[in-house]
């Protein structure tokens, strides 16, 4: 499967556009691993990310920035210092930790209610769907503690992912180049 920056050298743009992303998610959701696929970079040895990784990627007038932001609790409160001009939110699920939902569920949308994050869309990953005993985007869209079904103002999708094999990254950042333009859509796909 090609690469991130093989799908952005596809993209015919005359203008350089930069793009700020945001991607957060519990500890153990598989961020740090979704970066690092997107940017053609091994995933072997992967640890919890203490801090944050930043990717950038250049091609065909597209800059993309990637805030990969550690998940751990003692990290979460940092989020918002990183909020600042975002210009899409990635938001990565393990599928598989149903145990974690809802914590998972009231840290997305305490992050939802910040006024700097006002109208960006949303691109929230459902990761680890190569595992049995996932949850599918489906269900987890009609998941109580999640409450997904509640995001207004911005638009939004759920995209069924697995980081290790790469299905489903590519349709979910094409869907970030689509909806990364305007932070006042509020449609969901």
């Amino acid at each position: 499967m090609p690469g991130l920056l093989d799908l952005l050298r596809k993209m015919k743009r005359k203008d350089t556009r930069e793009l700020r992303v945001l991607l957060l998610g519990l500890d153990n959701a598989g961020k740090t691993t979704i970066l690092k696929f997107l940017s053609n970079e091994s995933h072997d040895n992967i640890s919890p990310t203490q801090g944050f990784n930043i990717k950038s990627v250049n091609a065909n007038g597209l800059k993309l920035n990637v805030w990969d932001i550690g998940g751990q609790r003692k990290l979460r409160p940092y989020w918002k210092n990183y909020i600042q001009s975002t210009d899409v939110l990635i938001y990565v699920i393990d599928s598989c930790d149903r145990d974690r939902f809802e914590e998972t569920g009231l840290e997305l949308q305490d992050l939802l209610e910040e006024e700097p994050l006002q109208g960006t869309p949303v691109l929230i990953y459902a990761n680890k769907q190569d595992l049995l005993g996932a949850a599918s985007p489906a269900d987890l869209s009609d998941d109580e503690a999640l409450s997904l079904r509640s995001i207004r103002g911005r638009a939004w999708q759920i995209q069924r992912c697995s980081a290790l094999t790469g299905e489903g990254l590519k349709e979910g950042m094409l869907w970030v180049m689509k909806n990364s333009s305007s932070k006042t859509s509020s449609t969901k796909k």
